[in-house]
């Protein structure tokens, strides 16, 4: 899945690309496999470093840590507490 840097206020998504232009403007933090997220451990404001602990997703048993992919602010969570999900599934944007 590709991201961009920098998208314009002008700039339209059709909802057909399955990207909300929120998406589009940051850095989508993804689910590696289908599983159930037992923990969300930020909030939308926060700032994050690169490798920080944002989620624990249980798959097949075993819990694993879904880590931020670089360096900012968590600007959405699309996911919760509880909430099942699958690969390539977008939990937050940074």
């Amino acid at each position: 899945e590709e991201t961009v840097d920098a998208l314009p206020d002008s700039s339209v998504v059709s909802p057909s690309q399955g990207a909300s232009i929120a998406e589009a403007a940051g850095v989508s933090v993804v689910s590696p496999m289908p599983g159930t997220l037992i923990s969300v451990d930020c909030s939308v404001g926060q700032a994050v470093k690169a490798g920080q602990v944002l989620m624990i997703l249980e798959a097949m048993k075993m819990e694993n840590e879904i880590v931020a992919p670089c360096d900012g602010v968590v600007k959405q969570l699309v996911v919760k507490k509880g909430s099942k999900v699958n690969t390539d599934d977008v939990l937050a944007l940074i």
